[in-house]
């Protein structure tokens, strides 16, 4: 079990590595430099997305619509996954059980804000909405919520993990 672990660890941070040194710095640079919706953690504006969409040409939205978004379809899972398998090795179970449903609940708002932002990018400008924008924000935000209490909880279990470890060794 633990080679498997290890193998979805590196698995998950080979698709991460992809998207922040490949993908997504093709759609930022083709966008002017903007961050693409993905990486605005605190989610966008109306303006901030029609500046996105009105900066990606077809090309762009191409390649979002299908590389970008199939490496955002497999991390999360990945992630998720990782996250799942490794919380109930480092915290009890009363613990470990909502860790994995916060997970898990980052990977489904990723799933759905990748199709909000699939939305944005197939519409014509003139049809997309306030409404639409807010939606794909909405899940932005709480897609970042839920990583970002995930991967804190890893940090704050692997580094009381390592102190129990010392701790042993003392004895």
């Amino acid at each position: 079990m633990a080679r498997f672990l290890w193998m979805i660890w590196v698995l998950t941070g080979a698709v991460y590595v992809a998207m922040l040194a490949w993908s997504l710095p093709y759609l930022t640079q083709a966008a002017g430099g903007l961050p693409m919706f993905d990486m605005r953690p605190a989610g966008y504006s109306a303006d901030e997305a029609m500046a996105i969409l009105m900066a990606l040409n077809s090309d762009a939205r191409g390649f979002y619509l299908t590389t970008q978004h199939w490496l955002d379809l497999v991390f999360p899972a990945l992630e998720a996954a990782a996250l799942v398998l490794t919380y109930p090795r480092l915290f009890p179970r009363v613990i470990a059980l909502p860790l994995m449903v916060v997970a898990v609940a980052g990977a489904v708002f990723d799933w759905l804000e990748n199709a909000a932002v699939a939305a944005l990018l197939r519409a014509d400008l003139a049809d997309v909405t306030p409404a639409m924008i807010e939606g794909a924000s909405r899940w932005t935000v709480l897609k970042s919520s839920a990583v970002t209490l995930a991967m804190t909880a890893l940090l704050i279990g692997l580094v009381l993990a390592m102190w129990r470890r010392l701790r042993r060794r003392q004895a």
